[in-house]
C-alpha cells in the first residue's frame, strides 16, 4: 500500500485513525532513516517540493533536481553507493586549467559539467543532452546552481546532420542511446536532433577545445569520428566510457577508439590508486569502463605527473 492509497483509505473510512497513524508513522520513519543514511555518503541533504526533488552534494554545495525514481539517476547512485565515479572524477578534474573549454558530450542531469564549473570558474563549458526530459533537468540544475559559465544544448552528436530516435528507458534515462542497447522489447522512442562536433564547433566559432567528455552509451566511436578534424587540430584531453557490450550494438570494438587516437597521438590509461596507468588492449576480461586519452607530447606534464611509477 501506498502513502496516497493509504491515505484516501483512511478519508474513505476504510481504515480505522489508530491503524491509519501507525501504517503512516512507518511509512514516515523512512525520512528519518535518510538522516542517517545519508552520513557516509556525498549526499548532504534532501529537499522534497511538490513536483521533485533535490540532492546537495556535500563539499561542493551543488544541487541536482529530480522529477520522478530513476533507478539510475547520479543522485540515486551516490546514495546506493555513496559517491559517484569518485576516483575517475578526481584525476578528470585534476587536468583542468583556467580558461579551458570543454565539451560535456552525454551531460544527462549535468553532473560533471557542474562539478567542472565549480571547481574551475574561469572556464567555458559547452554541455550537450539531447533527450528533452532530461535536458530540462540540465537546465534546471544549471539555473539552480547560478552557474552562468555553462552552455547547454538540446541536441546529440553523433557522425551525421540528422534526426535519428533515440531508446529511452524512463527508469534509466542515463542509458538513453541511440541503439536499444538495454534491448527491452517495448522501450520508449524519442526523436533527436544529432549533429556532428566539427560542424557544431565551426557553426559556433569556437577557438579552442582543451578538453572532451564522451559518455553516450555506445556511440562513442561516432562521436569521434564526427570531429576528428577538431581533434585533430586542439588535440583535447578525451575522457571516454567504453563498454563492449554497448559498442558491439554500433558494429565496432572499444580497440577501435583505442586505434583511431594512437593515430592522432593519444595515449590511453586508466585510473588506479588516484594515478594514470596505461592502457592498450580491451579484452574480455576487462572490468575498466572510464578511459583517459592524452595526447603524447601535448600532455607531457600531465602524463608525467599523474602516471603510475
Amino acid at each position: 500500500m501506498s502513502l496516497i492509497v493509504c491515505r484516501d483509505k483512511f478519508q474513505a473510512g476504510q481504515l480505522s485513525k489508530k491503524n491509519y497513524i501507525d501504517i503512516m508513522g512507518n511509512f514516515h520513519s523512512y525520512l528519518f532513516e535518510y538522516t542517517r543514511f545519508i552520513k557516509n555518503t556525498d549526499i548532504a541533504k534532501i529537499e522534497i517540493y511538490e513536483d521533485y526533488l533535490v540532492f546537495t552534494l556535500k563539499n561542493i554545495d551543488i544541487k541536482l533536481q529530480c522529477y520522478f525514481l530513476d533507478k539510475r539517476i547520479i543522485p540515486i547512485e551516490i546514495l546506493n553507493f555513496n559517491s559517484y565515479e569518485k576516483q575517475d572524477a578526481d584525476i578528470f578534474f585534476s587536468l583542468f586549467e583556467n580558461d579551458m573549454v570543454f565539451f560535456d558530450i552525454g551531460a544527462h542531469i549535468g553532473f560533471y559539467s557542474m562539478m567542472a564549473a565549480k571547481l574551475h570558474k574561469t572556464i567555458k563549458i559547452f554541455s550537450f543532452e539531447p533527450i528533452p526530459h532530461t535536458f530540462e533537468l540540465l537546465s534546471n540544475n544549471i539555473l539552480i546552481n547560478d552557474l552562468n559559465n555553462i552552455y547547454p544544448f538540446n541536441i546529440g552528436l553523433l557522425d551525421k546532420n540528422n534526426k535519428v530516435n533515440f531508446y529511452l528507458n524512463p527508469t534509466m534515462s542515463g542509458n538513453a542511446s541511440a541503439q536499444n542497447i538495454a534491448e527491452i522489447k517495448d522501450i520508449e522512442q524519442v526523436s533527436v536532433n544529432v549533429t556532428l562536433l566539427d560542424d557544431f564547433f565551426y557553426k559556433e566559432k569556437i577557438n579552442k577545445l582543451d578538453i572532451i567528455k564522451c559518455d553516450v552509451e555506445g556511440s562513442e566511436l561516432l562521436v569521434l569520428q564526427g570531429g576528428l578534424k577538431s581533434i585533430t587540430l586542439h588535440t583535447p584531453i578525451l575522457f571516454v566510457e567504453m563498454l563492449r557490450k554497448w559498442s558491439k550494438k554500433f558494429n565496432y570494438h572499444p580497440n577501435d577508439i583505442i586505434k583511431l587516437l594512437a593515430n592522432l597521438g593519444y595515449r590511453c590509461f586508466i585510473s588506479k590508486n588516484n594515478k594514470l596507468l596505461e592502457f592498450f588492449t580491451m579484452n574480455e576480461e576487462t572490468v575498466t569502463t572510464n578511459f583517459f586519452f592524452l595526447h603524447r607530447n601535448k600532455h607531457q606534464k600531465q602524463i608525467q605527473r599523474l602516471l603510475v611509477n
